[in-house]
């Protein structure tokens, strides 16, 4: 019985949910309704959408599938979602992998039914210089560094907002439906 009561009392730690506006091309992680970081990005330079071979950024709510790179070096090279044991500089010149970290995502509604299967990821990529302007090919792009500090906060079955609004405004629609559900929401 006691047991029962001293665990009834531990605070519950709600799983970090993550923000993309894609207009401010920003990312933010949000844990237990506080502003815990905040990253630039880059989104896909070809526009919105779930279509096959479209390029497109889905919009919607997605979670992390899968997560690739525990461990490696900032720079390593992916492909097929294997090490390649190449290693690139920020900004190195006439290459564009996959680089540091791969967070695959799910889609979960109709809006991003597809980017499983399409290979849509959050990871990190040598063309540093290009983060911040929609320049991907339907990823979320990062920093190297930045990549890793979400890797590592973000487990699989995290929960992920693709939005076309400005974050001030994707914040506000979270902190309401926060305080909705009985929940303190507050920025850091």
């Amino acid at each position: 019985m006691l047991a029962a009561f001293c665990l009834s009392r531990v605070p519950t730690v709600a799983a970090p949910q993550i923000i993309i506006s894609v207009p401010d091309q920003r990312l933010v992680i949000m844990e237990n309704g506080v502003l815990a970081g905040h990253f630039p990005v880059s989104t896909s330079k070809f526009g919105l959408g779930d279509q096959p071979a479209s390029f497109a950024t889905p919009l919607g709510t997605l979670e992390v599938a899968a997560k690739v790179g525990e461990g490696a070096p900032l720079g390593a090279v992916f492909k097929s979602q294997h090490l390649t044991g190449e290693i690139l500089p920020p900004n190195a010149p006439g290459r564009d992998p996959i680089v540091t970290r791969i967070l695959h995502l799910r889609g979960l509604d109709a809006g991003t039914a597809r980017a499983f299967e399409r290979g849509i990821y959050i990871h990190g990529t040598p063309e540093e210089s290009k983060i911040g302007h929609p320049a991907s090919y339907g990823c979320i792009r990062m920093r190297s560094r930045d990549v890793v500090t979400v890797f590592d906060a973000a487990p699989v079955g995290t929960k992920i907002e693709i939005v076309d609004v400005p974050l001030r405004r994707a914040l506000a629609d979270y902190a309401s439906q926060h305080l909705a559900s009985g929940r303190r929401v507050a920025a850091n």
